[in-house]
């Protein structure tokens, strides 16, 4: 009965989608497919944003075992991908297996990993198109966007906190500056140690140049 009803919202859907909308649900899946262009985004980001690598590398991570969880579900779960006269498939799939969407897991995770690195919430422009995807395609029932939109959601916010909470990488330390050289304003230590030079008599200070002043040093003459 539920099965029936949902099958008449993936009919509804699919009639109201343009050849465009086709198409573009056609690049959503390619896309999303073993999360693929998640990682690939998450990859992107560690190589340019160089400071924050390490958090980027475990967001990227983390979307990979979404993906994985949502797998392990529908091994679990095994229920079969829509299979009715009125429904068009109108993408390929790697298994038969339906509940939950992974490509909804993966991106709701991806959205909550990303956005909280990003500090910007993405969740609302990027996994509406692909739950909306899944069902123009014909390849999953809503309940099962519905069942990989929360998984991800649950497992991409437990992960971002963990990886709030991990310290931030100690900064580096500033290099001191260099000299500019006799003329200029920078002196090394070493430099005005030198202009100190001891003789036999007393302690000649020669760092002001030239005839350089002798002091009295109190011992022998």
């Amino acid at each position: 009965m539920v099965l029936r009803f949902e099958t008449r919202l993936i009919e509804r859907v699919q009639s109201a989608a343009a050849p465009a909308v086709v198409t573009g649900a056609r690049g959503l899946s390619l896309f999303g497919e073993h999360a693929a262009g998640w990682i690939v985004l998450g990859a992107a980001a560690a190589a340019v944003d160089r400071r924050r690598r390490a958090e980027w590398l475990r967001a990227t991570a983390g979307v990979v075992v979404a993906h994985g969880a949502s797998i392990a579900v529908k091994r679990v779960v095994r229920r079969p991908r829509p299979d009715d006269p009125s429904v068009r498939v109108l993408a390929g799939t790697p298994s038969r297996l339906s509940f939950p969407s992974a490509h909804a897991t993966s991106t709701t995770a991806a959205a909550v990993l990303y956005g909280g690195l990003l500090g910007r919430r993405i969740g609302p422009l990027v996994v509406p198109p692909m739950l909306a995807s899944r069902l123009v395609l014909g390849v999953h029932y809503p309940s099962d966007v519905m069942a990989g939109t929360a998984l991800g959601a649950v497992m991409g916010t437990v992960m971002l906190r963990r990886l709030r909470k991990r310290p931030a990488p100690p900064a580096r330390p500033a290099r001191p500056a260099r000299g500019t050289g006799a003329g200029g304003s920078g002196h090394r230590a070493g430099d005005t140690a030198a202009g100190w030079v001891r003789g036999t008599g007393g302690v000649r200070d020669t760092s002001g140049g030239g005839s350089g002043e002798v002091r009295g040093t109190g011992g022998r003459p």
